[in-house]
């Protein structure tokens, strides 16, 4: 019988929202078994979390240095450790991890600094383990498809490239309230020095680059803290240039009244144009110059292989949120086990995510100017 990949989570205990949300992928495809854990920082919380997901207690660390050792002595250790931790806890426990062997998934973005973000990819080359970032949007079909279909040459030469991602769930100062998702989003000690364009303007910055193949080469960044008091920025509009000779523009707002999650691409190319919008993920619309629209679905007629094999219910069911997580996790899978998953977002594209919230920083504070990337 095939044996489920062991898994261990470095934080994302009692009251976190991501570490649910990535352990619900990893159950989803049936690969992993979550059987350790340094779940919080709190040692009662840490151990009280542990017993509700079923970890023995034995298993559950009060540190993630102590559960780098432990595990890597066990014959039956975990083979692999998610980190679900706060963006400045991202760094120390991945080292760890990766120097006692054990492969890392890591939620975005990469570090809290770019500094931090190039010394890991060191470690990660160095230690041989395998390493990814869970761009979760990348795991979507129609995502896929889309990507499959402008390397293809469906769209022409690249022209336009606009991606956005509006919210409105920090258009008040709930941070102030306590509320703990928004205290440390808004916090420069623990989300580092990016807030909006840390937090999902690097998932629009991934998204627009893991589709149309190409990664801006400058970029020129207005960053906004609308609710007062707020020091990290709320609302980020940036261009961007492409060396191909494309054009880009990202908007990345979480005090946007009235939106909830709206992630949308728009790409525009020589012969035809793409869209798609996360909130309705399972369309995909393909615009050629000079003929009718075509709405894309995830019927097996329409999705090409690479993209279709994601697909795991009938064409009409929706797919989304945790089954994009879920196709990052079964891609890893594939490489602990001697596979290939070329779709994975690696450290190299943590990197550029944290290197794009450090220009979009830099040229805020020289006036919104250019700043090479």
């Amino acid at each position: 019988m095939k044996q489920r990949i062991r898994l261990g989570m470095v934080g994302g205990g009692q009251g976190a929202f991501i570490g649910e949300v990535h352990r619900f992928a990893a159950r989803l495809d049936d690969r992993f078994e979550l059987v350790a854990g340094a779940l919080s920082a709190d040692a009662d919380r840490a151990q009280q979390s542990a017993r509700e997901l079923g970890i023995a207690d034995a298993r559950s660390y009060e540190s993630f240095e102590d559960m780098a050792r432990a595990e890597a002595a066990r014959d039956d250790g975990v083979q692999a450790v998610a980190i679900v931790t706060p963006n400045h806890l991202h760094f120390a426990p991945a080292k760890a991890m990766l120097e006692a062997g054990i492969h890392v998934i890591c939620d975005k973005p990469l570090t809290s600094s770019y500094a931090e973000a190039q010394a890991l990819a060191q470690v990660v080359e160095q230690s041989g383990a395998h390493f990814a970032v869970t761009y979760n949007y990348s795991g979507y079909p129609l995502v896929r498809e889309a990507r499959a279909m402008v390397a293809a040459g469906a769209l022409g030469a690249l022209r336009l490239v606009q991606v956005e991602y509006p919210q409105d769930w920090l258009a008040t100062a709930i941070e102030a309230e306590g509320q703990k998702q928004a205290a440390w989003r808004t916090d420069p000690a623990r989300a580092g020095a990016g807030g909006c364009i840390g937090d999902i303007g690097t998932h629009a910055f991934h998204l627009a680059g893991f589709v149309s193949g190409q990664q801006p080469e400058s970029l020129l960044a207005d960053l906004s803290s609308f609710v007062p008091g707020r020091v990290l920025d709320d609302n980020a509009h940036i261009l961007l240039r492409y060396a191909s000779g494309a054009r880009g523009s990202l908007w990345a707002s979480q005090i946007a009244a009235g939106e909830e999650n709206a992630l949308r691409l728009r790409l525009y190319g020589e012969t035809g144009s793409l869209e798609w919008f996360q909130e309705n993920p399972n369309k995909l619309l393909h615009r050629p110059l000079g003929q009718a629209m075509r709405t894309l679905t995830r019927a097996g007629a329409t999705l090409r292989d690479d993209s279709g094999a994601i697909t795991r219910i009938p064409a009409g069911h929706p797919e989304g949120f945790i089954e994009g997580f879920a196709a990052l996790y079964s891609d890893f899978a594939d490489l602990i086990e001697g596979g290939e998953a070329a779709l994975l977002p690696t450290v190299a594209d943590g990197v550029k995510g944290v290197r794009f919230v450090d220009a979009a920083v830099q040229s805020m504070a020289q006036g919104s100017t250019w700043v090479t990337l």
